[in-house]
């Protein structure tokens, strides 16, 4: 089997992970290439677009300490700035950005693009290449094939994903994406077991229906660190 392009390392997927694992692998000097099935959803913040937190706060500093991207475009992305649970005791307090969908996702793509070593490919990826029990790459839905020694997978909700809106049950990765049917069905044909964890997402209110004038605004803290 010939391959159109050979890397050293491929990362299938282009959320927060993906991008945090393509963005690792070429700091230390892969060939790395990042696929997903949109370019222009790199690092989608698909529910919440809140970085920071009590529990991810601690996870998103020891990523930055490890030289990753995300609290950096956070910090570029964001429209508000908090620490949480500034009346509470030191050990609960945490910094916490809520940023801009748009902004954070542009933003993203524009660092991967700039990053040396870092190639973005779009497509769907439906099989992956084994020889002699090694991996060896990847097979795309349009019939292109990547080369590589070593394979992350990062799909996320999109391996095998299912949407239950109301009582309506659909494939889907999220809300209007399709789902990545078949790389589950390769990983069970290698013997891998596949599962889904479910989330739950809260209804999206129309800003033409609220009464704003009712809430009292919350503004950002002026030194939030």
């Amino acid at each position: 089997m010939r391959f159109d392009e050979v890397f050293d390392v491929i990362v299938i997927g282009g959320g927060h992970a993906g991008c945090e694992a393509a963005s690792a692998a070429s700091r230390v000097g892969s060939q790395t290439a990042l696929v997903t099935m949109n370019l222009d959803l790199i690092g989608q913040t698909s529910c919440n677009p809140a970085i920071g937190g009590i529990a991810k706060g601690h996870l998103v500093r020891e990523i930055d300490a490890l030289g990753g991207v995300m609290g950096r475009v956070a910090d570029r992305a964001g429209i508000q700035f908090r620490l949480l649970n500034r009346s509470r005791g030191r050990a609960v307090q945490s910094p916490r950005a809520q940023a801009d969908r748009s902004m954070y996702r542009k933003d993203m793509r524009k660092t991967l693009e700039g990053t040396p070593n870092l190639h973005l490919r779009q497509g769907t990826v439906l099989d992956l290449v084994v020889r002699h029990g090694r991996m060896a790459g990847i097979e795309l839905q349009d019939g292109r094939r990547f080369g590589a020694p070593a394979v992350v997978i990062a799909t996320g909700t999109f391996l095998n994903g299912v949407v239950h809106t109301g009582r309506e049950t659909y494939k889907a990765g999220r809300a209007g994406e399709p789902s990545s049917i078949e790389l589950a069905e390769a990983l069970k044909r290698l013997g891998f077991p596949v599962g889904r964890l479910k989330t739950g997402t809260p209804p999206r209110l129309d800003g033409r229906t609220i009464e704003w004038a009712a809430f009292e605004p919350q503004p950002p803290d002026e030194v939030p660190v």
